[in-house]
């Protein structure tokens, strides 16, 4: 029996993906661990998972505190945070519990989310093979290009990260700890990706799509209230940017308050309907129960999100935030599946224009389909569980 260890961030959207490979690769016999913060990333797998906790020395209440510094962030200064505030003091800060679960669990194979660069770090020093699981394919196309002094200065800070670990400096310079020399998990497909921008990765990529069975759904939901005969339209800014989403839920609401429409608002309590009878407000749904009774969804470009619509076929609206979201939306629009609006600015009328327009242009519905017929045939945990099998195999010859 081989072991694979996932080590994932604490964030909702970085470790869902990993749970349908990590099911399937137990299902065929190998012993599979998650490494991440307790609370946040066990509260997201399977109860019967095995977990071990790597906290950086940091509890639950200061994990939310520096997410909430970072929330309202945006553009160059919301890139500049993840990287110099969060991303890179994680990677020094759970180094040494990386290294004792590593050594712990002697796995055959490290499975390192693109944003878990320590742990990257730290199986590159041990010398234990590692695939990195890009949960998000905007690294692909090069997203701090137009930023060179956050780029020159990510690239050094990983490269002083690899030194403080012992490594030689050679393979410190030579090695991007996004990347894996052996193989990059891509949960999404060229139909919507494209093809990466970024030099030297088209041998290693394997693009996987969107992996969605076996996650569980806690949240409940009132099934009852949804009518058969509207169409449902699900508006979600995902679990970081619910919280300071006031505005355009608000926006939302006026736009869909007496339409032809059902809509529910993955928001905060306090967002006030006006009493509308076609809408529902839910700090949290079963996403992906739910959006098999969706016709479309409206969305800030979480590539989590974007990916489970399309596996559905569905077409978007979006209104990208920071981050990554701004790429992932221009993939959408470049793919003809849905249409982008500006989130700080957006009306009323231009967003429910551009919900009727998704809902009733054939063109949008289509180009979903295309993408989610797509994602089938880059075969999902199958494919992915497969990739990782592989590398356990080379290691053993």
């Amino acid at each position: 029996m081989s072991r694979v260890l996932f080590v994932v961030p604490p964030l909702v959207g970085h470790v869902n993906p990993t749970i349908s490979p990590g099911v399937e690769l137990a299902a065929r016999g190998h012993e599979v661990t998650w490494a991440g913060v307790p609370g946040v990333v066990d509260t997201l797998l399977p109860q019967d998972a095995r977990f071990v906790p790597v906290t950086g020395g940091l509890d639950e209440a200061e994990y939310a505190a520096l997410h909430d510094r970072g929330r309202g962030l945006r553009g160059p200064a919301a890139f500049r945070f993840l990287w110099e505030d969060y991303l890179i003091p994680l990677a020094r800060a759970t180094a040494a519990e990386l290294e004792y679960v590593i050594d712990m669990l002697e796995p055959d194979v490290v499975v390192v989310d693109q944003h878990a660069v320590g742990a990257a770090a730290v199986a590159r020093r041990r010398g234990v093979p590692w695939v990195t699981s890009a949960t998000n394919s905007a690294e692909l196309t090069d997203p701090l290009g137009g930023l060179p002094l956050v780029d020159e200065w990510v690239r050094e800070q990983m490269y002083l990260l690899q030194l403080d670990l012992g490594i030689d400096p050679s393979d410190a310079a030579a090695g991007d700890l996004r990347f894996s020399e052996r193989l990059v998990l891509v949960f999404s497909t060229e139909a919507l990706a494209g093809r990466p921008a970024v030099s030297d990765l088209d041998t290693r990529v394997r693009f996987v799509g969107p992996c969605l069975t076996s996650r569980p759904e806690r949240a409940p939901f009132d099934w009852e209230w949804l009518d058969a005969t509207k169409p449902l339209v699900l508006v979600s800014l995902g679990t970081v940017s619910a919280e300071v989403g006031d505005r355009f839920f608000a926006v939302a609401v006026e736009a869909l308050t007496e339409s032809s429409v059902q809509a529910v608002l993955v928001a905060p309590d306090r967002v006030d309907t006006g009493g509308a009878p076609n809408i529902k407000v839910a700090p949290r749904v079963p996403q992906l129960a739910l959006l098999a009774r969706c016709s479309a969804v409206v969305t800030h470009g979480g590539h989590n999100t974007v990916c489970e619509t399309l596996a559905r076929g569905l077409p978007l609206v979006l209104a990208p935030i920071r981050d990554d979201q701004p790429i992932v939306a221009d993939q959408v629009v470049r793919a003809g599946a849905g249409l982008r609006v500006r989130y700080g600015r957006v009306q009323a009328g231009e967003l429910r224009d551009a919900v009727q327009r998704v809902l009733s242009e054939p063109l949008f519905r289509h180009a979903a389909v295309r993408i989610a017929e797509s994602f089938t045939r880059a075969g999902g945990a199958t494919a992915a569980a497969d990739a990782i099998e592989a590398c356990i195999r080379e290691r053993v010859r």
